[in-house]
């Protein structure tokens, strides 16, 4: 009977990097042997930054800048597989909101045959944002949450300067 191999700090490894609205944490994980990014946070500006130790969090990061350079850069990065197939459709419907255009969190609902709270929790599970763009994805009623209901918080005043950033508000 083979016993599992223990995780190394080389299979989990995280970073945080500055970003224009705080920080951005960034997971890399070794999955079935590749890299993949297995998570991404949004951090408030006081988190202790961590210099990426391997070469896709280097990219990872060198990506995120370009974005904040760039709101149209166009993000390449495996990405661990994860969430439910509820969820995966949420994000796949995402990832095809161009940029500096939004859709409502009904709107997916109906694509998919979902209804719009669902939808909205699926956006706060979102473990990729910024390369999945959940920002993108408001209410009926206006901008909506985001990620958490802790409006008008952190998360709330990152969707907003995600959006002022690809020219939506």
């Amino acid at each position: 009977m083979a016993s599992a191999r223990p995780k190394s700090s080389i299979d989990l490894q995280y970073c945080v990097i500055k970003a224009p609205f705080g920080c951005l944490g960034i997971e890399t994980q070794m999955v079935d042997g590749s890299l993949m990014i297995s998570r991404i946070d949004y951090l408030p500006a006081s988190k202790a930054l961590l210099k990426p130790q391997n070469q896709l969090a280097q990219e990872a990061a060198k990506q995120c800048q370009a974005y904040f350079q760039n709101p149209h850069h166009h993000f390449d990065l495996p990405l661990k597989p994860s969430g439910t197939k509820h969820q995966s459709q949420v994000w796949k419907s995402v990832l095809e909101i161009p940029v500096g255009k939004t859709i409502t969190y009904g709107e997916i609902a109906q694509k998919i045959k979902s209804g719009a709270r669902a939808v909205g929790t699926a956006c706060g599970a979102n473990p990729y944002p910024l390369v999945t763009p959940c920002h993108r994805v408001v209410s009926a009623q206006g901008l909506g949450g985001f990620m958490k209901e802790d409006a008008p918080g952190f998360y709330r005043q990152i969707k907003i300067w995600l959006l002022k950033h690809e020219g939506v508000i």
